[in-house]
């Protein structure tokens, strides 16, 4: 079952709590009204827009209401394997499994790892930047806004250096570089053949961005006919049952709060 509603507080209705009032605009269940504010289906206008998740929150003329609702999507657990690889005091390092969203969505972020790191560190939490839902890795989160802003910057100045393990149908050359623009705007990715499996007729590529497109690995790669194994959208023959081989391993850049250098590696080899 999915529903979507919006409404617009009025004067008769101000002083109702949030979820008495959506209970009785969706003539859904009260303890689903909660559970889709706690999952974060619930939005509310205000002076600022943000996921209300208080059942109890007092209405107020003119507030905005917003309920995306749909029982599949809340009846969802997220997959197993999130873990925090380091702390620093604005922002944190995390570890993305496959099948987790970066953000949540209007139908709710439990499924997603800025939630899941929000509740576990019980702190703000900012994104700066984005894994593919089918892509595992490293990610970073900011803490303050201060810290997502500069390390967005650090990201749109291509500052943060981000390496990506993939395993690729065909034997790849020992090293390349793929200059095809993607959408109209300049992509670069280089990559490096790690090995080649003979039998599976798979090479796995270390890989790293000079720019950071939608979708660019995967695109490349399916450009020059090396398509990622397991990857759901691109490529022909490269279809498995074990999803997406495609890794985001390690993050070097220059650490705001250290103000050095710093390595970030998925094999605890952090510097």
């Amino acid at each position: 079952m999915a529903l979507e509603l919006r409404h617009t507080v009025t004067a008769e209705e101000a002083g109702t709590d949030a979820a008495s009032l959506l209970c009785q605009l969706s003539q859904l269940p009260k303890q689903r009204i909660k559970d889709a504010m706690a999952k974060g289906a619930v939005q509310l206008q205000r002076r600022q827009r943000k996921r209300l998740r208080r059942a109890t929150e007092t209405l107020q003329t003119g507030d905005q209401l917003s309920l995306s609702y749909d029982a599949d999507i809340l009846a969802r657990k997220p997959p197993e394997g999130t873990r925090c690889i380091a702390r620093q005091k604005h922002y944190s390092v995390w570890f993305k499994p496959a099948g987790l969203m970066s953000q949540g969505t209007a139908f709710g972020d439990h499924l997603s790892l800025l939630r899941l790191a929000e509740q576990q560190l019980n702190r703000p939490v900012f994104l700066v930047h984005r894994l593919d839902r089918e892509t595992a890795g490293l990610m970073l989160i900011a803490h303050t806004s201060a810290a997502a802003a500069t390390l967005s910057r650090l990201f749109e100045q291509h500052q943060i250096e981000k390496i990506y393990q993939a395993r690729v149908r065909g034997e790849t050359p020992a090293e390349g570089r793929i200059d095809l623009p993607l959408d109209g705007k300049t992509a670069i990715t280089h990559y490096q053949r790690l090995s080649y499996d003979a039998s599976l007729n798979q090479s796995c590529l270390r890989i790293r961005l000079e720019t950071g497109r939608t979708h660019q690995i995967r695109r490349h790669l399916d450009a020059i006919e090396h398509p990622i194994i397991g990857d759901p959208r691109y490529g022909r023959g490269n279809k498995n049952n074990e999803g997406l081989q495609l890794l985001a391993t390690e993050l070097h850049f220059q650490c705001p709060e250290r103000k050095q250098q710093i390595k970030y590696c998925l094999d605890g080899n952090n510097k």
